[in-house]
């Protein structure tokens, strides 16, 4: 099956080495004392990498996932991936794939986040995933990130963008910590921190867009090529290459924060595959992270969603 992007120059190729079932969860009001009535609940594939693709899927960019995947959990994931149209290469392991829990508060409009660590891979396990990349001919770009597994060092991903450098293979990576700072060692094409991350990375905080965009040029003096920084409600920017462009997008009543980086990061790919260039693929990043803000548990936008919000995102170019 021919995967190859027209504009990206080969396939796009996202990296969940954590992947799991998001089951969502909606009560009335959280009661510490009492049961809590469960009044819907649903579940879907999640994980960085795994969310990318599913919103490049909607998006009618061909792509494949890559990743590991294991147990009972790990067969639904693949189940409803493939229901969304997802095409997955993924490594099977012997542990079980994660299940994370997102519990909305309707009355409050507020969610509580549980994430679960993940099965614990092995290095033969880790080794058979690499040689999968070691393998790849027609990729064009290989976006990775989320959280590492129990058993993969933190500069796993480090290892996995020289790799690809080698190769020469576009590599965008969306992690934090220390899977954050080994991976940008290796210098990146972009990265795509929130501003907390950002923060963390260079041991300041960052209230003003300057701030974040100072601590993005200081990153990338580092061999980063371009920094996309997302701030919440403040939108995203773009650094990179004596560009800096700052995404605002409209003022929404946001139902749902998990997946929205992710979806910005397929927003983002999308318009570069669509040779739309920096400050449009921004802008197209933007649109996809709002129109995900809108969506319910842990669905995703789909093309109608960010196509509408397109002409709602307005670009600054902030570079003088």
């Amino acid at each position: 099956m021919n995967l190859r992007t027209n504009g990206q120059g080969g396939t796009v190729y996202t990296l969940a080495l954590n992947p799991a079932i998001d089951r969502t969860f909606w009560v009335d009001r959280i009661d510490y004392e009492e049961a809590n009535r469960v009044q819907q609940e649903c579940r879907y594939p999640g994980g960085k990498g795994i969310d990318v693709s599913r919103v490049l899927t909607n998006l009618g960019l061909p792509n494949m996932a890559m990743g590991f995947v294991g147990g009972y959990t790990g067969e639904e994931l693949e189940r409803r991936l493939a229901c969304e149209g997802v095409i997955t290469d993924l490594v099977p392991i012997s542990g079980e794939t994660r299940t994370n829990i997102i519990v909305h508060e309707n009355s409050t409009g507020r969610q509580i986040l549980l994430t679960a660590s993940g099965p614990e891979v092995s290095p033969a396990e880790m080794n058979a995933l690499l040689a999968k990349l070691g393998a790849l001919e027609d990729a064009g770009m290989v976006a990775m990130g989320g959280s590492l597994p129990p058993g993969a060092g933190a500069d796993t991903y480090r290892r996995i963008i020289e790799m690809m450098k080698e190769k020469g293979i576009i590599t965008l990576l969306d992690a934090d910590g220390e899977a954050l700072r080994e991976g940008i060692k290796a210098g990146p094409d972009y990265i795509k921190p929130n501003r907390f991350e950002l923060s963390e990375l260079v041991g300041r905080p960052l209230p003003d867009v300057e701030d974040v965009v100072e601590a993005a040029e200081g990153i990338r003096s580092g061999g980063v090529g371009m920094v996309l920084a997302s701030m919440a409600a403040e939108g995203m920017v773009l650094v990179g290459n004596g560009q800096r462009y700052w995404a605002v997008p409209p003022r929404v009543d946001a139902v749902n924060t998990v997946g929205v980086g992710d979806s910005a990061v397929a927003g983002f790919i999308y318009g570069l595959a669509m040779k739309k260039g920096a400050p449009e693929s921004l802008r197209y990043g933007s649109a996809a992270g709002t129109a995900t803000a809108l969506k319910p548990g842990t669905a995703r936008a789909g093309k109608e969603d960010v196509m509408a919000m397109l002409p709602r995102v307005a670009i600054r170019d902030i570079s003088r």
